[in-house]
């Protein structure tokens, strides 16, 4: 399915209010972005009030979405993220691998400065979606 479709040439992992069903659900964004599968990465997600922030790395996982997107929804996805044309600094791009269905798959991640995560509490489940959820 990746080779066929030629205008979208990356991936993104979205894991808080870009996810379906979402406050800012990637699929109303256009030209739409072709969903690929759930996937997760190594991190710790934060609750920054009404949206999260990843810090990658560590030993836990946090768990998102993949999307094949093309060069005009990423400049878009960087505008939402404010890491273009002005960088605030709250967000920076990455190239991560995330695990997906079954397979390793280089993807565009925002990962949260680290400044912004002081004084925040994690989210335990890595999962915004799941994040009031009680186990």
């Amino acid at each position: 399915m990746l080779d066929t479709l030629t205008d979208f040439n990356r991936c993104v992992f979205v894991y808080g209010t870009l996810r379906k069903g979402e406050e800012r659900d990637i699929n109303r964004l256009q030209p739409s972005p072709v969903f690929i599968s759930l996937g997760k990465i190594s991190g710790t997600l934060y609750d920054l009030g009404s949206y999260p922030g990843v810090r990658l790395g560590g030993l836990n996982w946090v768990h998102g979405e993949v999307y094949q997107i093309t060069p005009e929804l990423e400049r878009q996805l960087d505008e939402i993220e404010e890491v273009w044309p002005q960088q605030s600094g709250e967000y920076v791009r990455r190239e991560v691998a995330v695990q997906c269905a079954g397979a390793m798959l280089d993807c565009l991640v925002y990962e949260v400065g680290e400044v912004r995560t002081f004084d925040k509490a994690a989210i335990n489940s890595g999962d915004w979606v799941k994040r009031g959820m009680t186990s």
